[in-house]
């Protein structure tokens, strides 16, 4: 008699899960982008653009990626490949991506504040 072959992964939601949070990341960036191009102008002018639409690329670049990292992960962990299958564990590219962008975003926020305040002091 022999035993059951054992699952290759739990069949819970936690892949669902982190690709949903992706989205709502990527989504949360597209709405900051477009914010950045409503607030933006009053300081910026017509150079608003640049920063909003570079914040809207790398939402959708989120979004893709995330998606993508989604079907190869769901394609490996359903596939019957034996007790030897391994998820391809991505890098840390995307999490430096936000991260480096909501830094950069917080930085010329920063300087717009700074540079407004100079301005109506003087």
């Amino acid at each position: 008699m022999t035993a059951p072959a054992p699952q290759l992964f739990d069949p819970g939601m936690q892949p669902e899960r982190t690709a949903l949070a992706w989205r709502r990341t990527a989504l949360a960036m597209a709405a900051g982008s477009l914010v950045a191009l409503r607030v933006f102008p009053a300081s910026l002018g017509l150079w608003a653009v640049v920063p909003a639409a570079i914040a809207f690329a790398i939402s959708v670049v989120v979004f893709v990626s995330a998606h993508l990292r989604y079907r190869r992960n769901h394609r490996v962990l359903v596939a019957d490949r034996g007790p030897d299958a391994r998820v391809v564990l991505a890098g840390g590219a995307l999490i430096a991506l936000v991260a480096v962008a909501t830094l950069a975003f917080g930085v010329i926020a920063v300087v717009i504040l700074v540079a407004t305040e100079l301005h109506a002091v003087h």
